[in-house]
């Protein structure tokens, strides 16, 4: 069994999906940044000075709140709208790479494949044999 998990463990499939898990952590940490940290303050200043990341309703719970964490320090229940506006724009900003990258792979694996087709294909026996009995009776002639 601990040989099956070893093989198992080592194949080229499983390595590069532990690769791509690792990256995919990595990029979601920089989108989240650039979400939160860049991207949503100018919007939030020209949308009259809004934080996004303060939007909620409170459902249950003596309000205002400064933001969702003191909310729920205090033990209110509420509607965190602001984050899941963050989410959702992270979801979109990783989903709009993930299309690109994908969309480059189809392109370079496209050019590949016409590349492949532009070599001539070796032409049949019968016309080499001919070629080499022309060229046989050119030389006798000669």
């Amino acid at each position: 069994m601990l040989s099956e998990f070893r093989e198992f463990a080592v194949k080229g499939n499983v390595v590069d999906m532990a690769v791509g898990i690792i990256i995919g952590g990595a990029f979601g940490t920089i989108v989240n940044s650039l979400v939160n940290d860049i991207l949503m303050p100018p919007i939030g200043l020209i949308l009259g000075g809004v934080d996004f990341s303060s939007i909620m309703t409170v459902l249950k719970g003596d309000g205002p709140y400064p933001s969702p964490e003191a909310a729920k320090a205090a033990g209110a229940v509420t509607i965190n709208w602001g984050l899941f506006i963050n989410s959702l724009i992270s979801f979109l900003i990783v989903a709009w790479a993930l299309f690109l990258v994908i969309k480059v792979i189809n392109r370079m694996k496209a050019q590949f494949e016409a590349k492949k087709e532009e070599v001539p294909a070796a032409p049949p026996r019968q016309e080499v044999l001919l070629e080499e009995i022309r060229d046989l009776l050119a030389k006798r002639q000669s």
